[in-house]
This record gives C-alpha cells, sequence and structure tokens, in this order.
C-alpha cells in the first residue's frame, strides 16, 4: 500500500505531539480531547508511524512518543482498524526496526509486540521469519532492533511459540539464539540469553531438547564483562534450579561459587539476581548437603548485603530523625486490602475463641511488612533478599548456623557505625524462626540490649528494631513481666510515639504482633496501652493513622470482652467515633476503621450498645448505596462501577455487631431491611462479598434466628450452590452457616438437606482440602446428623473416616459438641455404617478432654453396645490394635 501524508494533517499531528509533552495539565486535556477528535479520521493513525518511522528531521521525544499513542490506539481499537492500514503499519515497523536511534527501535519492538499480542501471531506470518533473517544482518542496529522486538514477542507469547498452532517455531529460534550467545556485542549477547530464559520456567519442548547446550553457553558467559549479560546468566540459572536441577547437579559446586561472586557483584542488579539463588535453593531437597560447605562463605555476604547503602539512605531521608508534623503525600499510601471473615475453628492446642471474625487461611507471610522501613523502597531490593534468603537458609539449617552466625551478630549488632549495627539487628531478626530454639540461650542478654536499641539515635536503628523484637515477641511473652514484657511494651509504646514516622509505623506494626502473642496478659496494662494509641491518634499523620487503626483492632481481638470495662471505653470510643463522624462514605480511610470498628464490637460485647445505632445504620446505608450503584450500572453502562469493598467492610461489621451484641442486636435488626440486603449479597459475582455475606448470615443465625427464619427457602439454595471448594473462603462460610442454621432448625431442615448434603460428602473426601474447610465441614454434617439422624446415617461409611480424622484435633467447645451429638445419633440409627472405621471413631471421641456428662454417656453406651455385640474375646483382639495410649485413654474415660 502506497500512501502520503498531507502537508497541513502533518503539521497538526506534530504541533499536538509537542503540545502533550507540556507538564500543564490544562494542555494535557486539550491535547486529550484533540486526540479523541483525530481517532474518528481512519488515517490519523498512517500519520501517526509515518512520524514514527519516516520523519527522521523530527526530534526522537516527539517520533517515539507518536508510537505509543499508536500502541494505545491498536491495543483499544485493533479490532476496528481497516485491514489495508493494519498491513500499512506492519509494513513500516518491519522497515524500521533498524533505526540509528535506540528510543525509536524500542519503540518500534513496543509496536510489534502490540499488534502481534492483539491481532495473534498467526496473522502476522512474516514477522518472525523476518526478525529472525534480520539477526544474520551485519548493521549492528537491524540486527539490535531485530533482538529487541523479538526479547518482547518472547516475553509476551512464551506459550504460543511453543505451540503446534504456529508449527513450533521456537525449533528454530532456540537453536538461533544459541548462536548469538558468544556475539561481540554484549547488547546482542544479553537478547540472547534474555529470549531462552522467557522459555524456562515453561519446559518448552524445543529448549528441554537444547537444554545441554544451553546450560554449556550460560556457563561460558559466567565472567561476561557486561553487568546485563551477567545479570542474565544469573537469572537463567535460578531458573534451571526450579526446572533442570538434575542438569545441575553435576556442576552445583562451581555454580554456588559463581553465585557467592556474583552475590558481591558491583552491580546491585548483578548481586539482586544472584541472592535469589540462594533463596530458590533454600526450596531444594539437597540444600542443605550442597551449601553446607560454603555457608561460612554465604552468611557474611548476605548481612553485607543488608547494608543501606548511600542511595537507599538519602531515598529514605535516612538522616532525616524528625518529620512527625510533615503530612504524607497521598502517593506514599499504599492500596490496603480488607481480608473478609473467615469463620475457623480453633484447634486443641491453640487459645482463644472460634467465631466468624477469626482470620483466613493462610497467614500472612510478614517478611515483606517487617522491612517496611523501607517502604519507599516498597520494590524488592538485594537489602530485603538479603534478608529473606538469611531467613530461610536458617529455616533450612536451624541451629547448625548459629556457629556462623553468632561471631557476624556479635561484630555487627554492637558497631560504631550505625549501618552496620542495622545490618546486624535485621540479621538479628531474620534467623529468629529458624534458630529460635538456638537462640533462647542468648536472648537474656539480647532483649535488653534491643529494648535499649530503641532509643537509638538513629530512626533506621529505632525502626528495624522494632520489627526485629517483634520476631521475638513469642518468647518475651513467656518470660516473667517485669524482666522483658513490661520494658518492652513500654519502650514499644514511646516509639509508637515517635518523632519519625518511619519509627512510628515499625512500632504500630510490632506492637499489634506483641498484642497477638500476648492476649489477656496485656490486661494488666490495658489503660496504660490505651491512653498510648488515642494519644497518637492526634498525633499521626494520614498513613500511619490507618496502621493504627489495625494495633486498636488487634488489641480488642487480643484481650476480648476484658476491654468491657467503663473506664475502657471512655478513653477509647469517643476519638474513634469522631474519626467516624468526620470521614464520609466514599472516603477510603472508612474502611480500615470500619474494620477496627468490628474487632471492637466483638470483644466490648453489650458495652458497644450505647455506639451501636448510628454504627449499624450506617452500615446498611453503604451495603444500600453499593447496591443500588450497581444496578444502576447495569441500567447504563455510563456509570461507575461501585466499588465493592465498602459494601464487604460493612457486612463484616454488621457480622461484628451480631457477634459482639449477640441478642441485643434484634431490635436493630428487626427495624431495617437487612435481610433483603443480604440476599442480594449472597447473589453478588464478587467471592469476597457471598463470603462476607455468609458469615453474617451465620451470626444472625446465631443472634437473632426468628428474623431469618422466613427467608430459609430463599436462602438455603443458594447455600447449596455456594458449597464450591474451588472457591474455599466462599465454601467455608457456607458451610459453617448451613450448620448454624440447622442447630435453629432443628427437624424442619428436613425439607432442605438435599440441597446440601451430596456437596458436603465430596467436599469431605477432596484431597488438600485445607484444614478449616475440613473441619468446619465435618462439624457440619455432624450437625445435620443430629437434627436429621435418620435422614444422614445412611450415608455413614461415605465420610465417617474423613469425619473422625477431622475432629480429633478440635478443643472442647459447642460446635464440637453438636458434632458429636450428631455422630452418636447417626450410629444409633445406622450402627453397620461405622463397623469398618470403628477405631478411627474411637480415637476421634479420645481427643475430649471432658465431655459433657449426657454425651458422655452417649458415647459409652455405642461402646459398650459394640462390645456387647462382637464378645470379650473380639472386643480384646480389637481393642489389642489400639496404639498403647488411646487404649489407656478409653478406658480411663470411657471405662471399656
Amino acid at each position: 500500500m502506497t500512501w502520503e501524508p498531507q502537508g497541513d494533517g502533518l503539521q497538526q499531528i506534530i504541533a499536538i505531539l509537542k503540545e502533550s509533552q507540556s507538564p500543564d495539565t490544562a494542555t494535557q486535556m486539550a491535547v486529550q480531547m484533540k486526540l479523541e477528535e483525530f481517532n474518528r479520521y481512519p488515517d490519523f493513525n498512517n500519520y501517526l508511524i509515518y512520524v514514527l518511522t519516516k520523519l527522521k528531521t523530527e526530534d526522537e521525544p516527539t517520533r517515539s512518543l507518536s508510537g505509543l499513542i499508536l500502541k494505545n490506539n491498536i491495543r483499544m481499537h485493533g479490532s476496528n482498524l481497516q485491514p489495508e492500514i493494519v498491513e500499512y503499519i506492519k509494513h513500516e515497523c518491519l522497515q524500521a526496526v533498524g533505526d540509528t536511534s535506540p528510543l525509536i527501535r524500542a519503540t518500534v519492538g513496543i509496536l510489534i509486540t502490540t499488534i502481534a499480542s492483539n491481532g495473534g501471531l498467526h496473522n502476522w506470518p512474516q514477522l518472525l521469519p523476518s526478525l529472525c533473517d534480520m539477526l544474520d544482518n551485519p548493521d549492528f542496529n537491524v540486527c539490535e532492533g531485530a533482538f529487541s522486538a523479538l526479547q518482547k514477542i518472547c516475553e509476551d507469547s512464551a506459550e504460543i511459540l511453543d505451540s503446534a498452532a504456529l508449527n513450533r517455531p521456537l525449533n528454530v529460534m532456540i537453536p538461533k539464539f544459541l548462536q548469538y550467545f558468544k556475539h561481540s556485542s554484549p547488547k546482542i549477547r544479553s537478547h540472547a540469553i534474555a529470549c531462552i530464559n522467557q522459555f524456562i520456567i515453561n519446559r518448552s519442548q524445543a529448549l528441554m531438547i537444547n537444554i545441554d547446550s544451553f546450560i554449556e553457553n550460560l556457563f561460558h558467559l559466567s565472567s561476561d564483562e557486561d553487568h546485563e549479560v551477567r545479570k542474565n546468566v544469573c537469572h537463567g540459572l535460578v531458573m534451571l534450579l526450579e526446572v533442570r536441577m538434575d542438569r545441575l547437579m553435576p556442576h552445583m559446586s562451581q555454580i554456588i561459587e559463581y553465585m557467592l561472586l556474583r552475590t558481591q557483584d558491583s552491580d546491585e542488579g548483578v548481586a539482586l539476581e544472584a541472592s535469589e539463588f540462594w533463596l530458590s535453593l533454600a526450596e531444594q531437597s539437597i540444600c542443605k548437603d550442597v551449601l553446607a560447605p560454603y555457608l561460612a562463605q554465604l552468611a557474611p555476604i548476605l548481612v553485607r548485603g543488608m547494608r543501606y547503602s548511600e542511595i537507599d539512605i538519602i531515598l529514605l531521608k535516612g538522616n532525616v530523625e524528625e518529620d512527625d508534623m510533615v503530612p504524607d503525600r497521598e502517593e506514599d499510601i499504599r492500596p490496603r486490602f480488607h481480608k473478609s471473615r473467615t469463620h475457623t475453628i480453633k484447634s486443641g492446642q491453640e487459645a482463644g475463641g472460634g467465631g466468624a471474625g477469626a482470620a483466613g487461611e493462610d497467614d500472612d507471610d510478614d517478611y515483606d511488612d517487617g522491612l517496611d522501613d523501607d517502604s519507599s523502597l516498597s520494590e524488592w531490593n538485594l537489602r530485603k533478599c538479603s534478608a529473606a534468603a538469611l531467613d530461610v537458609l536458617a529455616n533450612v539449617f536451624r541451629e547448625d548456623c548459629l556457629p556462623i552466625v553468632l561471631p557476624i551478630l556479635k561484630e555487627t549488632l554492637f558497631h560504631q557505625e550505625w549501618v552496620i549495627k542495622e545490618s546486624g539487628v535485621l540479621a538479628l531478626g531474620a534467623i529468629a524462626e529458624g534458630c529460635m530454639q538456638g537462640m533462647i540461650q542468648h536472648l537474656p542478654e539480647l532483649i535488653p540490649y534491643l529494648i535499649s536499641c530503641l532509643s537509638d539515635k538513629k530512626a533506621l536503628v529505632r525502626s528495624i528494631t522494632c520489627w526485629t523484637l517483634s520476631r521475638y515477641a513469642n518468647w518475651v511473652v513467656g518470660q516473667p513481666h517485669d524482666q522483658y514484657l513490661k520494658p518492652l511494651m513500654e519502650e514499644l509504646l514511646k516509639r509508637i510515639l515517635d518523632s519519625n514516622k518511619r519509627v512510628q509505623e515499625a512500632a504500630c506494626s510490632a506492637f499489634a504482633t506483641l498484642e497477638e502473642e500476648a492476649c489477656t496478659e496485656l490486661v494488666p496494662y490495658l489503660e496504660y496501652i490505651l491512653k498510648t494509641l488515642v494519644f497518637a491518634f492526634s498525633k499521626y499523620q494520614h498513613k500511619n493513622l490507618l496502621i493504627l487503626y489495625d494495633a486498636v483492632g488487634t488489641l480488642a481481638d487480643s484481650v476480648g470482652h476484658h476491654l468491657n470495662k467503663s473506664q475502657y471505653i471512655d478513653i477509647l470510643m469517643p476519638p474513634l467515633i469522631d474519626k467516624w463522624n468526620l470521614l464520609k462514605d466514599d472516603d477510603k480511610d472508612l474502611f480500615p476503621l470500619l474494620e477496627c470498628l468490628s474487632s471492637i464490637a466483638t470483644a466490648l460485647q453489650s458495652g458497644f450498645l450505647p455506639y451501636c445505632d448510628p454504627v449499624y445504620r450506617r452500615c446498611i446505608s453503604l451495603i444500600e448505596q453499593t447496591i443500588n450503584q450497581e444496578m444502576l450500572c447495569k441500567q447504563n453502562q455510563a456509570f461507575e462501577h461501585p466499588d465493592k469493598e465498602r459494601m464487604i467492610v460493612a457486612l463484616d461489621l454488621l457480622s461484628g455487631l451480631a457477634e459482639g451484641l449477640d441478642r441485643h442486636i434484634e431490635t436493630l435488626v428487626a427495624n431495617s431491611n437487612i435481610m433483603h440486603l443480604l440476599y442480594q449479597c449472597m447473589q453478588d459475582v464478587l467471592p469476597e462479598v457471598r463470603q462476607s455475606s455468609f458469615a453474617l448470615l451465620g451470626d444472625l443465625t446465631k443472634a437473632c434466628f426468628p428474623h431469618v427464619h422466613p427467608f430459609m427457602a430463599e436462602f438455603f439454595p443458594i447455600l447449596g450452590q455456594n458449597l464450591n471448594p474451588d472457591f474455599i473462603s466462599v465454601c467455608n462460610n457456607a458451610t459453617w452457616a448451613i450448620g448454624e442454621i440447622c442447630m435453629k432448625l432443628g427437624e424442619e431442615t428436613k425439607q432442605y438437606i438435599h440441597l446440601v448434603l451430596t456437596d458436603l460428602f465430596v467436599i469431605i473426601n477432596r484431597p488438600n482440602t485445607p484444614k478449616t474447610l475440613l473441619e468446619n465441614t465435618a462439624i457440619t454434617i455432624g450437625r445435620l446428623g443430629y437434627v436429621c439422624p435418620v435422614e444422614v446415617a445412611p450415608y455413614l461409611p461415605e465420610f465417617v473416616r474423613q469425619w473422625c480424622t477431622s475432629l480429633r484435633h478440635i478443643r472442647d467447645n459447642d460446635e464440637k459438641d453438636s458434632a458429636f451429638r450428631g455422630m452418636c445419633n447417626m450410629i444409633t440409627v445406622n450402627p453397620a455404617g461405622v463397623v469398618p472405621d470403628f477405631i478411627f471413631f474411637c480415637d476421634a471421641i479420645a481427643s475430649w478432654v471432658n465431655p459433657p456428662q449426657d454425651l458422655h454417656q452417649m458415647i459409652q453406651k455405642i461402646l459398650h453396645g459394640f462390645k456387647t455385640q462382637v464378645g470379650e474375646e473380639n472386643w480384646r483382639r480389637f481393642v489389642e490394635q489400639f496404639p498403647p495410649t488411646l487404649a489407656e485413654r478409653l478406658v480411663t474415660m470411657y471405662n471399656i
């Protein structure tokens, strides 16, 4: 296609491109409107590609910008462009791959990748052959431009390139790329490795065939002078460790020695890439064996890698000690994500109650949070990677690494230079989990020293000390209070009021960890703690205020009903209600405050009554607003989609109110449309909304069932539809809610039981079902058996073994009680159903510490019934199969 621009049109477009580089917002908006107007003309895109590829008299930023606007147009409207325009753009791109300007070459590469991704590589069959041919071009610019484009295509389309649909172009490309590992230009060598690296993780067939050649070529480049090449070599080796360790094993000692060298590389990018190797190696079963001889070399290198560089200190404003009066910039506040309520059951060895407010399935790894003293450097960096590597290796080697690490700590922890001292404190925190047993003898000396470091004159030392102390909080809580807990708590509370914002943040996070570990041990100090936290409300800038809400909420979770004293309520509630009244419904800061109030409402119970009416009404209003906004959005696409998070947080606060206020919530429920709103929320497309809805349904069932009862015919089918273990948390809460409902419905459950029973059996027998979901499912099946034994008992052989093994670790509580009564009822109806798995039943009933007397009698009756049925001799032989402790326990508890 031959196309020539009109002179006037070209000048207009160049003028707009120039204007768009202006920093002025009004100019930017005018440019945006003008560009939208230009987009109505089909050949506008022809002008853009012309400016990018042909108009070499124009300056590079303008030409590049033209290409980036074209890229966005193709991404947004590519499928609507006329075929001849697309062909013209493709032709011009291939002509311009070797432009003399690196910026233009890079822009053309991005454009080529966008066209290939948007329209599919199969619609541009000449692209890959053309680019591969250009690699042989003696002109460096053409070769580099083609490789740059190929690298982007490999990044975006790795799987497609290995597919039969395209006749496996990788079969040609990988051997071709390997030829360029020895190219004279480092840029080309770097592209060649980067291209092949894209295919390691997917174990692409073409790469696996050439794997030995690839590894050999990587080794050849290991001491390359170019840092980008070294970085890509390290990256390749890290991925090969996960995918083809069998091929690396013969060379493992050389690879480890190489990575020790590269972890100290003068280029931080290379050092970071090499540090990833230790993280990856720690996950392999061979780690301990292959790394043990090198640990003495590696540990000091990792601790050195934890030091702040001079640039880090500048970026972190590490020399600014007092900044608590400086308002935060909004862009420094990272988005927070609310964790919807999940009902968990506490296992025997754990303390505290159940309740749908317990945390979700997966414990957050606090590693990255712990190092958020560098939140300005929130991207992954050498310091974080080195600390994480020491952490995972401490978990591999345990106490065996202490003879190596302790001398390093001695040298760094007490160093005169604060940067070295700070890295030592970080290292001490990093080894806490893995080396705890070995560290215990040193903690009586180290903890007081760390507490003294909380007063260090350098803010960065104070902040990292907060984190490290939090890693040893579990030990501190187990010691005499006056010795460690009290001084630690007092010093952390002082740091919560520090004049440095980074220290405030670290202290709040550390204190929240201490709260979780200490729980009710903090009750004697509650007034002092609350006064400090409340004073911080008046002192904190925006970002730390959000973290403070978390600390207050965690305190409420940790001390529970002990918070329900008038002197504590009078300290805590007025500032929170002041914040509550100040915040508008659409203010994001309302979310963490709602979360905080949810924990407080659950803890205060009746103590929250004076505040519950406006809080309840506002939650209902937030849910209504979200539902109405979504309905408007469905009717008219111009309306903005609602932010569902506010609805989720409001549902969770209502759950907290229901759990805390119990029957006192009845009046509020009676005077609102909460059940109709809940019916809509339970059917929301977003799993998190459904998850929180089912948590609230369960809590309302417990608190005021007469208001839930009339909706059973509508609610039960929805509950049944959500017993899908692909959405674990939704399924978990739906399962729990069914169990709570059937306990209130009693025999009336019969009419609904067919909607849920089969799915519950599937979940309990599913391999790899998370423990929380298994336990809730077992309890709900037991409860269904309690209210409808005749309906459930015939299915005993399908679930009894898994049921017993799921509930043997649960501590004595009401849920366990009702589930075991259900099992006894079912066995009474269908004793034959339990015979093949009777030993598992015996094991489960032995898990009771102190069963209620009537349940004890039910269990005893079943045991004696079986003993009588099989006869003394058979019973004796049966009992001989038991582990001695189990047999002993059954004799002691049930006299059999």
